[in-house]
Order: structure tokens, then C-alpha cells, then sequence
């Protein structure tokens, strides 16, 4: 609502009148649409004070570290949900109820294999691309395949893509790391559960199935929770701005991947697995936290501290002691990533350099050691953020198709040459 308003003026014009919107909660918004009938626009790189739509879907509080999907703690729906439940949460607004939940689940599982002959497309990639790359080729390619749900206008075949992609996603997941193993890939199984399926996928071999490990099976589902939905992020932008120009839902969620595949984004908690690589053994500690203190000096702790968050990420707090179950259920031991792993963050919690600046470990830190310890190597990790993030993207896309839009053209400010004519090639110098 616009309550309220501000008033811009620019020297030798009128003073321009700005609506002020309020939202649920958090800042009000500055709504700088009229200021295009002056002649100006905003410059903003970066987004960092701009809202680009409007949302119901996610809320983020990074100064009081809290995070709501359609209202609801994150802490909440890690600690009391599943994330087949989180899904109907974000897709349709509002939890279901028991009936409700069954057909959703039932739809889902419904449609968890893909097209047999999407088996053959994998072939046209090299085994040892990365699993992103492969994932980015065979997610934009399901609009070959499932062609008879396309229409964005028809609400129906919004739902129809968007249960697609939150089934097919940890199919294709497990058959591009079966691919990069030369492993045979292995068929959904409909009566486990969502993540039980994934493990079973990416684990079992068709001469040896072995039982899947409840707890694995918990901090799996977890992991999926806690990276489902984070607001207006670059890969849900690039989700939205390719949507706005009525691509596929296919495409759109190829280009998210895309946008997702960038270390400052997705792979962040493959940077954190990167980092131990580097440090290499606990007797080095000491010098890295001195280079990481040190302003002069280019390395940084991956895993600590958040952009959004200027307190703790309450993501991590679940992931936390998610980890230390896993951890406990495998039984690990000497394993120097992992012993290094648990040293940083000791020092992180207790070092007044890190307290001071909240750089506390963030979810990329704790999952990355979660999936490192369940098996899954590290090119795998964002292709796993991909699938539980797809919910999120199909969810916001969703959601902009179902509410007036335009296709977003953002504006720049020109620091180029003006209009200037062509030299002939011979009197150029």
C-alpha cells in the first residue's frame, strides 16, 4: 500500500512525487516507476537497493538472521516438515493437509522417471564434464520431450511443468553422477521417500541394493529444506528475467542452473571442500586465519559469514546439528578434510576476529561436510543445491506468470563513445 510519499527533487525541474510501499514487514519501497516521464532513471548496480517484482513466497531478515517461507520459520519447516510438504508450501501458499499431502506426494512420485530415450542424450557428453554442465544440457533439453504442457497462459500446464521438474530433478541428479562414474543408472524406486529415492539412485547398482540409511536419509531431506527457496537471489532473478519473455519452464530453470553453476552463488559449498584442499592439515590452520585477517591478502574463508545475513545464517544452526548426526551415524574418523573441517569451525566460534564480524559458518559450510561424508564428491554438490532450489524458481515463476508483468529490460548508464562516423580501412591509423 501506498501510504505514503517522497518527494525527489532534480535541479532545474519540478519536484516528482514517489509512492512509498509498504509490505508485510520489513523497509518500505520506494516506488521509482514515474520516474521515467522525467527523463531519469535509477543506476543501482548490483540490485543492492532495488526490488525488482513482488513476492509472497519468501521473506529475509539478514540483520536479525530470520528467514520465512510463506510465513513460516525456516527453523520450523527444517525441525517439523518434510520437503515434499515445503514444496506444496511454496508452490500453492499454504501447508497441506493430510489428503491434501498424499495426492501431492502421489502426483510427484507419479512422474519421477523421465523419457527412456533421455538415457541416450547423456551420451553426447564427455564422462568427465561437469555434472553442471551436463545438468544445465539435459534440463533445457526435457522441452523436447514434454512438449504437450508448454503454454505458460494455461494454468494447468503450469502445474502439470511444475511437478515435472520437482520430480524429474533428483532423476536427472543421479543419472548425470551414474554417467560421470560409468555406472548403470538406476530407475526411481515410488515406495521410498523423496530423499531416500535420490540415495537409492545415486548409491545402489543393480546387482547390490542396500537399505538406506534413515538418518542420511533425514539430513538429505534437510539439505533439500534448507536450500529450497532464498528470495530474490541471482538464480532466482535469472529464472524470473528469462520467464518474462515467456520461455519455457524448462529453459527458465536451465537458466537458473546457469546463473546457479557461478562460485559466488551455488558453488560456494564446493569452495568450502576447495579451501580444506588448500589449507591441507590442521598444523597449517594458524597460517590461513592469519591470511584470512590479513586485509592485504586475497585468500578468504569460504563458508563463514553471508552476504544477506548479517547475523547467523539460521540455516546453519539446523545444518549443524544435522552434521554432527551424520557424522555420529557414520562414525568417521581420521579423516583430515573432516578434522580440519571441525577445527575452523571451533575457532570461528570462539575467535573475537570472527564474533565480531559474525562470520559464523554459514549453511555451505555444513552441508558441504555433510555431503562430503555421505559420499557425494564435490562436482556433484551444486547439481544437488540445484535440485532443491528448482521448487523455489518454479515457484517465483509461477507466481510472476499468474499477476500482470513485463519483460524486464533493465537500463544502463551509457559511458561510451557518442555518435561518430565510419573512417575509411585506408585512412585509419
Amino acid at each position: 500500500m501506498a501510504d505514503k510519499k517522497a518527494q525527489l527533487v532534480i535541479e532545474g525541474a519540478a519536484p516528482v512525487e514517489l509512492p512509498i510501499l509498504t509490505g508485510t514487514v520489513g523497509p518500505d519501497v520506494i516506488d521509482v516507476r514515474g520516474l521515467g516521464a522525467t527523463g531519469h532513471f535509477t543506476f543501482d548496480p548490483g540490485f543492492m537497493a532495488t526490488a525488482s517484482c513482488e513476492s509472497k513466497i519468501t521473506y529475509i531478515d539478514g540483520d536479525k538472521g530470520i528467514l520465512l517461507h510463506r510465513g513460516y520459520p525456516i527453523e520450523q519447516l527444517a525441525e517439523k516438515s518434510d520437503y515434499l510438504e515445503t514444496c506444496y508450501l511454496l508452490l500453492n501458499g499454504e501447508l497441506p493437509n493430510a489428503e491434501q499431502k498424499a495426492q501431492f506426494v502421489s502426483t510427484v512420485k507419479n512422474h519421477t522417471m523421465v523419457h527412456e530415450q533421455l538415457k541416450s542424450f547423456f551420451n553426447g557428453f564427455r564422462r568427465d564434464a561437469h555434472p553442471m554442465a551436463v545438468m544445465c544440457g539435459v534440463v533445457g533439453a526435457l522441452s523436447a520431450f514434454y512438449h504437450d504442457s508448454l503454454d505458460i497462459n494455461n494454468p494447468q500446464h503450469r502445474e502439470i511443468s511444475a511437478v515435472r521438474l520437482v520430480a524429474k530433478m533428483p532423476t536427472l541428479a543421479a543419472m548425470v553422477y551414474k554417467y560421470s562414474m560409468g555406472q548403470p543408472m538406476m530407475y526411481p524406486r515410488n515406495d521410498l521417500s523423496y530423499a531416500e529415492n535420490f540415495l537409492h539412485m545415486m548409491f545402489n547398482t543393480p546387482c547390490e541394493i542396500k537399505p538406506i540409511s534413515p538418518t542420511l536419509a533425514k539430513a538429505m531431506d534437510r539439505i533439500f529444506i534448507l536450500h529450497a527457496d532464498h528470495e530474490q537471489n541471482a538464480s532466482t532473478s535469472t529464472v524470473r528475467l528469462a520467464g518474462s519473455s515467456g520461455a519455457n519452464p524448462f529453459a527458465c530453470i536451465a537458466a537458473g542452473i546457469a546463473a546457479l553453476w557461478g562460485p559466488a552463488h551455488g558453488g560456494a559449498n564446493e569452495a568450502v571442500l576447495t579451501m580444506l584442499d588448500e589449507i591441507g592439515d590442521v598444523s597449517n590452520i594458524d597460517k590461513f586465519i592469519a591470511k584470512a585477517k590479513d586485509k592485504n591478502d586475497p585468500f578468504k574463508l569460504m563458508g563463514f559469514g553471508h552476504r544477506v545475513y548479517k547475523n547467523r545464517d539460521p540455516r546453519a544452526t539446523v545444518m549443524k546439528q544435522t552434521c554432527d548426526e551424520v557424522l555420529r551415524e557414520l562414525g568417521i574418523k581420521n579423516d583430515p578434510q573432516l578434522e580440519l573441517a571441525m577445527r575452523l569451525e571451533e575457532i570461528a566460534l570462539t575467535d573475537p576476529y570472527f564474533i565480531e564480524r559474525s562470520l559464523y559458518p554459514n549453511v555451505d559450510f555444513y552441508s558441504g561436510i555433510i555431503l562430503k561424508a555421505i559420499g557425494i564428491p564435490t562436482s556433484m554438490f551444486t547439481v544437488i543445491f540445484a535440485l532443491a532450489r528448482t521448487v523455489g524458481w518454479i515457484s517465483h515463476w509461477k507466481e510472476m506468470l499468474s499477476s500482470p508483468y513485463k519483460i524486464g529490460r533493465p537500463r544502463q548508464l551509457y559511458t561510451g563513445y557518442e555518435a561518430r562516423d565510419i573512417v575509411k580501412l585506408e585512412d585509419r591509423k
